[in-house]
C-alpha cells in the first residue's frame, strides 16, 4: 500500500454486490461480506463512514449492533423502497444512520453522500483533537441576570480592586474570576489559583506566604508562596470561608499594608498582586458566629459579584447543554430529544452549571440514539409541555418540537423543512437560530 492510500480516509462497505462500483480514488474501500463474524476492532478504529445495505429479510439485529457499538462512524444506509414501510427499519434509520439511499443505487449521489458524511466525520475528530475550553461555555446565556454579571465584570477588570465572587456551588466562580483576570490590567500577569479549603491547616501559612529554609519541618530551600507568585497578576482565593483565623489575619495584613512575610524571615515583600476571593457560604452569617473576621470581610466585600444558581437562568439550561454537546460529541449526535429538554427544564440543578456538564458528558457516551434521552441524562421523563405555564412558554415548546421533527423528516435540507411548515427560507434560519438548532 503507498502512502496515498494510507492516508486516505477508509470507508467501510457491507454487501459488495450492490456496492462494488462506489469504490473512489478518494477513499480507501474496505469490503465486508458477512456480520456473522464481527469486523476486527483495529479495523472499525480507522472507519469514518460506513455504508450498509438493509433489506426486510437481512438479519438487521447484527446491523444495529454494529451501527449501536460504533456510533462514531458515520452510517449510510441502501435499501428497497418497500423497506422504507417497516416501523423498524425507520427507527434504524432515524437513530444510527446519516442519510440512506434506495434501490437501484445511483451509484454518483452515493458518492456525493459518502463525500459529505467524510467531511463530517472529519470535523468531528479535529474538534476532538482540538484544545476545548469547556469552562468558556459555563458564562453563554440570555438571561437577563447573566447579562447583567456580565456587564459586572467588565466594570471591576477596570481598577485593582478586591473582589469577592459569591454563588452555590458549581455556578462557575473561577471561571468569572479568570473571566476577571484576562479583562484587566493584570491580564499579562499569571493567575494563581488557591483552594482554600483544600490546604492543610499545617502547611496554609507557608503555602500562601512561602517560607525560608529550615523555617518549617523539612523545609531544606527557600520556597515562594502564592502571593509573591501572583507578582504583577490575579491571586484566586477559592472558598475564602475556610481559611483558619490567624491566615484571615496575614490575608487582612496584606490587604491593608500590600505586604508580607515569608515564614521565618522579618523581611518584608512587597507583591503587586490584585486579590479575588469567592465563596459558596454566607460570610455575613460566618462573621456573627465568629468564624470570619469582620475586618476581612469588609476589606475583601469592596466589588462583590454575585452569581445567580442555574435553575433562575431560565432556558439558559438548554443553551448550556447544546454547547457541552457540541464540546463532547465525536459522532453525529442530532441534539436532545423533546423529552430530554422538557426533563433539564424542569429540573433543579442543585449542583448547577459542573452538574449540567457532567450529566452531558456522561448522556454522550451512554446514549445509544442519535438523539439523547431523558435515561441517558438520569432525569424523569415529564410532559414536554409540563414547565410552560403561559401561552407564550407553550407556543415556544411547539415552534421549537415542530422544528425539531421537520428537521428530522426533512435530513436537515432546508428547503424540504421550509416547504414542510410552510414558511419562507429567511424565516426558517431565524426560528433555527433562536432555538439554537442550526
Amino acid at each position: 500500500m503507498n502512502n496515498r492510500e494510507q492516508d486516505a480516509p477508509k470507508v467501510l462497505i457491507y454487501d459488495k454486490e450492490h456496492l462494488l462500483a462506489v469504490a473512489s480514488q478518494h477513499w480507501t474501500c474496505h469490503w465486508l461480506d458477512t456480520l456473522v463474524d464481527p469486523p476486527s476492532e483495529r479495523l472499525m478504529q480507522t472507519i469514518r463512514v460506513g455504508v450498509i445495505v438493509l433489506d426486510e429479510q437481512s438479519g438487521n439485529e447484527r446491523i444495529e449492533s454494529l451501527v449501536r457499538t460504533y456510533s462514531t462512524i458515520f452510517w449510510v444506509a441502501v435499501l428497497s423502497k418497500s423497506a422504507l414501510g417497516n416501523d423498524h427499519v425507520r427507527l434504524l434509520l432515524k437513530n444510527y444512520f446519516y442519510d440512506f439511499h434506495t434501490l437501484p443505487v445511483d451509484i454518483t449521489r452515493l458518492q456525493h453522500t459518502i463525500g459529505h458524511a467524510l467531511g463530517m466525520a472529519e470535523l468531528c475528530y479535529k474538534k476532538t483533537s482540538e484544545p476545548r475550553n469547556q469552562g468558556s461555555s459555563t458564562l453563554l446565556s440570555d438571561s437577563q441576570s447573566m447579562q447583567l454579571l456580565k456587564l459586572q465584570i467588565d466594570k471591576a477588570a477596570r481598577c485593582p480592586l478586591p473582589v469577592l465572587i459569591t454563588g452555590e456551588s458549581g455556578t462557575g466562580k473561577e471561571l468569572v474570576a479568570r473571566k476577571l483576570h484576562a479583562r484587566s490590567v493584570y491580564a499579562q500577569g499569571p493567575f494563581i489559583a488557591v483552594n482554600c479549603g483544600a490546604l492543610s491547616p499545617q502547611l496554609v501559612q507557608s503555602e500562601l506566604l512561602g517560607h525560608e529554609k529550615g523555617a518549617v519541618t523539612g523545609a531544606g530551600h527557600r520556597k515562594i508562596g502564592k502571593f509573591e507568585a501572583a507578582h504583577q497578576g490575579t491571586l484566586f482565593l477559592d472558598e475564602v470561608g475556610d481559611l483558619p483565623l490567624e491566615e484571615q489575619a496575614n490575608l487582612l495584613q496584606f490587604l491593608q499594608e500590600k505586604t508580607i512575610e515569608r515564614v521565618g524571615s522579618h523581611q518584608p515583600i512587597h507583591p503587586a498582586v490584585r486579590v479575588v476571593a469567592a465563596t459558596h457560604v454566607d460570610l455575613e452569617l460566618a462573621v456573627k458566629e465568629g468564624r470570619f473576621r469582620e475586618d476581612l470581610y469588609f476589606r475583601l466585600n469592596v466589588i462583590r459579584l454575585e452569581i445567580p444558581p442555574l435553575r433562575q437562568r431560565g432556558e439558559d439550561v438548554l443553551l448550556l447543554a447544546r454547547a457541552f454537546l457540541r464540546q463532547e460529541s465525536t459522532a453525529q449526535r442530532m441534539g436532545f430529544s423533546e423529552q430530554a429538554a422538557a426533563a433539564m427544564l424542569q429540573y433543579h440543578w442543585p449542583g448547577n452549571v459542573r452538574e449540567l456538564m457532567n450529566r452531558v458528558q456522561r448522556a454522550n457516551v451512554m446514549a445509544g440514539g442519535r438523539y439523547i434521552q431523558p435515561h441517558d441524562l438520569d432525569l424523569e421523563v415529564v410532559n414536554a409541555v409540563s414547565y410552560g405555564t403561559c401561552l407564550r412558554e407553550i407556543r415556544e415548546v411547539a415552534e421549537r418540537d415542530a422544528l425539531s421533527r421537520a428537521l428530522d423528516q426533512s435530513q436537515g435540507k432546508a428547503s424540504l423543512v421550509a416547504k414542510q411548515l410552510n414558511i419562507s427560507r429567511a424565516t426558517l434560519y431565524r426560528l433555527l437560530g433562536k432555538h439554537s438548532l442550526l
